[in-house]
C-alpha cells in the first residue's frame, strides 16, 4: 500500500518533501500551491505521528522517516528523485543520501538540521523538551527561530496545527533523533547537489551552521539566505524560496 501522502504536480522531476518537527504533509505553508506543476511532481509525506498517520506506531526515528520516505518511492515507481528536507525533515532528506544515495539526484534543506545533530544547553533543551505537552513552549521556540519579529496570531495558528496534526508520543521522542542522530561519516563528502536555504532571522539553523556542516560535508554544496526569513521561509517568503528551490531542481 502507498503511505499516505499528498501529491502535487504531474512533471517528470520527482520529488519527496519532507516535513519539520511542527509540520506535516499540509505544514508547508503556501509552497504547495506555488510549485510547478507542470515541471515537477512533488509527493509530501506524513511521518508516522503526524497528520493522517497520527495514529501509527512507530519508533519516531530519523532511519524510520529515510524507510518509510524510500518506501513511498518505491510505490510511486520513482526509480530516482530529489528530496527537499525542511529543519528535522533536512536531518531525514540526508538520512535518504546515506541510505540510497544512488537514488538521491539533488538535496535541498530548508533551514535543516545538520546530519550531525544540534547541540543544546540544559536551558535550551528544557524549552524544547517541554513542547510535547506545553503549547507555550511551542509558541516560545516558532517566536525565538523566526526572530521574534512576527505577529501572535500566526504563533497561535502554527502552535495550533502542530498540536493538532502531531501525536504528543512522537513529538517528543523526534526531538532525541534529530537532535541526537549522528550520521556525519555516512554523507561527509558525497557529490551530490545540495543546496542549503536558510533565513537571515534563524539564530540556531542559519548561515554560520550551515557553514560548518552542510557546506563542509558536501563538495558540490550551495547556501542560499532568505532576506526576511526565519525558520519558517515556507509561511515567511515563500514566493522567494520556491524560486530559489526549482531553480536549484530544474537545472
Amino acid at each position: 500500500m502507498t503511505i499516505n501522502h499528498i501529491s502535487v504536480g504531474r512533471g517528470p522531476r520527482k520529488v519527496l518533501a519532507l516535513h519539520g518537527w511542527f509540520g506535516s504533509a499540509r505544514g508547508w505553508g503556501w509552497l504547495p500551491e506555488l510549485l510547478d506543476t507542470e515541471r515537477f511532481t512533488w509527493a509530501f509525506l506524513d511521518y508516522r505521528g503526524y497528520g493522517e498517520r497520527t495514529d501509527a506506531a512507530g519508533e519516531y526515528s530519523i532511519a524510520e522517516i529515510s524507510r518509510d520516505a524510500l518506501d513511498l518511492a518505491d510505490s510511486l515507481s520513482w526509480n530516482t528523485f530529489s528530496v527537499v528536507g525542511h529543519s528535522m525533515g533536512g536531518s531525514a532528506a540526508q538520512r535518504m543520501l546515506a541510505d540510497a544515495p544512488g537514488r538521491v539526484e539533488r538535496l535541498v534543506g530548508i533551514s535543516p538540521v545538520p546530519a550531525g545533530g544540534v547541540p543544546f544547553d540544559l536551558r535550551s533543551w528544557a524549552l524544547f523538551d517541554g513542547a510535547a505537552a506545553e503549547p507555550a513552549n511551542r509558541r516560545a521556540i516558532i517566536d525565538l527561530t523566526t526572530g521574534n519579529r512576527l505577529s501572535g496570531r500566526w504563533l497561535d495558528e502554527m502552535v495550533k496545527f502542530s498540536v493538532e496534526n502531531s501525536a504528543r508520543e512522537a513529538f517528543g521522542a523526534y526531538l532525541t533523533a534529530w537532535a541526537r542522530t549522528d550520521f556525519t561519516d555516512e554523507v561527509k563528502g558525497n557529490p551530490v547537489p545540495a543546496l542549503a536555504i536558510v533565513g537571515e532571522h534563524d539564530p540556531a539553523l542559519g548561515a554560520d551552521t550551515m557553514r560548518e556542516t552542510w557546506m563542509r560535508h558536501y563538495p558540490n554544496a550551495r547556501l542560499e539566505v532568505l532576506a526576511n526569513a526565519g525558520h519558517y521561509a515556507m509561511y515567511e517568503t515563500p514566493v522567494r524560496l520556491v524560486t530559489v528551490i526549482e531553480d536549484f531542481l530544474g537545472r
